[in-house]
């Protein structure tokens, strides 16, 4: 007689299987491990396998068997992974794994490769399928050219929990689905190229915004299911809008339901806390150094390019990864096996991530956010680099927003502020970031930094916008910051669009979305990103005047652009800047025109070049340089 709570073994992982997971070499596990509904010997029910080396007894417990913590038992393997087939249980179950570890713990723990929970606090796993019928075939067969370095790429960078709300239902964040065609037609609106998402994996705790994830292979139920989340990205690409997702391999979150002591034993993690606790996050850190850990962790990686085919990762908290001792002070670390403060075996980890990642899927990009001087981050592992697509250039923020935040008349002093990034911009293929953090733990909103009265914090801010849409490298702006929103970002609350209805916003508003434009179309704003023969100093050494000139050039074609900056309320009239060639040089965008909300200055559509040498160039404008404004000119050669 056939107990009918046995379970029936499945010859599902193969000794090949077992033998790349634990080599550290396994880019699918996916495909493996977790639940996966299907059949055994005509029988429908559902594959589980879970990696759990040190424990004792594991049984699968669910909705299906009154949460039993002994009827569904796994069958162990050498290889540390439990295995089985539970008749009856389809998509929509919900379960955990019970542990009995070797340790005596007995353990309740969520899916490490589940791919849907439960919608939190509640913390079990759903058995779930992933078939959904895409319908951006084009956008995937093009997005090579849109993510190359070459390209115009500007990032708008998304909390989708924040973004809008519906405040006639408790103000509750739109859903995946809900979001689709706004988010879309939105960034279409500004010319937006990509979207980048904070981290959407499963997160127990809303106010971490996703940076304490836990469902590596999950995205959070909070706003649906996956194939809500398909949907979205779908929308997007069909709207020629790409989507990065922010990833979190720095570090994972604590709760007890998810991957620390996932067996009674420190098995994601280092044992030790000098090496597996971050102090600035209450959180664990990974064991780059355990192959299985690396498995997991490249094959979170693949699968959301696989299965929700996004076009890129942002990769978070990397400096804290490189260093032993971040945010450790002497005697709270452990060096490395050459006495030095580099995490070798996470350094070794990052370069198998982008080699994999890039092998699979070579049309999309990487991004490192790395705030150190950490050298060849975005070069590639060939020539001793870390592989990534590209790096946050933490420096230009930083410099930059300290110089904006002084008063005009003391913008001189700090001068070398705007110029410095030019003797390292070509070390990595460097994207300017202007994200979340800029505008929390109580820094308030990027206009709200800006010194001076309404008029002048609106002035600024398009002129901030401005430098980093004319300097080399690509763009991330956070949501709020391109209508002007006064207040902190708040997690909580949706962004304050009725604010656009005021004419500061709308003019703010309206100049990135110029500048979007303009970045798409001129090819001297973005071709060249990444090489120094696309940007010429004019004039750095203006400090008296707070002004600065540089040219833009193209790979191909003649056009050459010429931006000029007045970063003082003083307008400067009949101001000289040296050409490379005569003709006529007209304005393309003037961050002072009324539509923008500005007090109209400017050159009337564009300059003569006369014969006057300056600059050390042989020809020269002379222009209008409105107050607290960048001009830019092209000359079509």
């Amino acid at each position: 007689m056939t107990n009918k709570n046995a379970l029936r073994e499945a010859p599902f992982l193969s000794e090949q299987d077992r033998y790349l997971f634990n080599e550290g070499t396994h880019v699918r596990i996916f495909d493996k491990l977790g639940a996966h509904p299907g059949s055994q010997d005509g029988v429908a029910g559902t594959h589980f396998a879970v990696w759990a080396p040190n424990a004792k007894n594991v049984c699968v417990m669910g909705d299906f068997n009154e949460w039993s913590t002994h009827k569904h038992h796994l069958r162990g393997s050498d290889a540390g992974i439990w295995h089985g087939f539970v008749p009856g249980v389809g998509p929509g179950a919900v379960y955990k794994y019970f542990i009995h570890s070797h340790t005596g713990a007995k353990l309740e723990k969520a899916d490490p490769i589940g791919f849907r929970h439960e919608v939190p606090p509640k913390s079990a796993s759903v058995v779930w399928e992933l078939d959904y019928q895409w319908g951006d075939g084009q956008w995937m067969q093009e997005r090579r050219s849109r993510n190359a370095h070459g390209s115009p790429i500007s990032v708008y960078e998304v909390h989708l929990g924040s973004w809008r709300r519906v405040p006639e239902e408790d103000n509750r964040p739109l859903s995946y689905r809900e979001a689709a065609h706004q988010l879309a037609e939105y960034c279409v609106k500004l010319g937006f190229t990509h979207v980048e998402l904070l981290p959407i994996m499963e997160h127990p705790f809303s106010g971490s915004w996703g940076y304490q994830s836990l469902g590596y292979f999950s995205p959070t139920a909070r706003f649906g299911a996956p194939q809500d989340l398909m949907y979205l990205i779908d929308t997007m690409h069909q709207a020629n809008v790409g989507v990065l997702l922010d990833w979190v391999p720095s570090h994972f979150a604590v709760d007890g339901h998810g991957l620390s002591q996932f067996d009674g034993t420190s098995l994601y993690e280092h044992t030790d806390p000098r090496q597996g606790f971050h102090p600035d996050w209450g959180s664990y850190i990974f064991n780059y150094g355990r192959n299985e850990v690396r498995s997991f962790l490249i094959s979170s990686a693949l699968f959301w390019f696989e299965k929700y085919h996004i076009d890129g990762l942002r990769v978070d908290g990397v400096a804290s990864m490189l260093y032993l001792d971040y945010s450790r002070k002497e005697g709270e670390w452990i060096p490395n096996q050459f006495g030095g403060r580099e995490n070798l075996e996470a350094v070794s980890f990052l370069r198998q991530l982008n080699e994999a990642v890039y092998k699979h899927f070579p049309d999309i990009l990487t991004v490192a956010e790395e705030s150190t001087a950490w050298a060849a981050v975005s070069r590639p592992t060939y020539v001793g680099g870390l592989g990534f697509g590209f790096k946050w250039d933490m420096g230009w923020m930083h410099d930059t927003l300290e110089y904006f935040s002084k008063d005009p008349v003391h913008r001189k002093y700090h001068h070398d502020r705007l110029s410095f990034r030019m003797i390292y911009a070509w070390q990595e293929n460097f994207q300017l970031p202007l994200s979340h953090d800029e505008v929390t733990h109580g820094k308030g909103s990027l206009v709200g930094r800006m010194p001076g009265d309404d008029w002048q914090k609106f002035a600024n801010l398009r002129l901030l916008l401005g430098y980093m849409y004319a300097q080399p490298g690509k763009k991330l702006l956070f949501m709020g910051g391109e209508f002007g929103q006064w207040r902190e970002w708040n997690h909580d609350s949706s962004l304050d669009w009725n604010l656009l209805v005021y004419g500061p916003h709308d003019g703010a508003q309206k100049w990135v979305s110029s500048l979007n434009r303009v970045l798409r179309s001129e090819p001297a704003l973005h071709e060249l990103d990444c090489e120094p023969a696309g940007f010429e100093w004019v004039d750095c050494h203006d400090a008296d005047n707070s002004a600065l000139a540089f040219l833009r050039k193209p790979r191909t074609g003649t056009s050459v652009l010429l931006a000029v900056f007045n970063f003082t309320p003083v307008p400067r009239s009949a101001y000289r800047v040296g050409v490379p060639r005569g003709g006529f040089w007209k304005e393309l965008l003037n961050s002072d025109a009324a539509e923008y909300g500005g007090s109209g200055l400017g050159n009337l559509g564009g300059v003569e070049a006369s014969a006057a040498p300056f600059h050390g160039r042989p020809s020269s404008l002379e222009i209008t340089l409105p107050p607290l404004s960048v001009v830019i000119f092209r000359s079509d050669g």
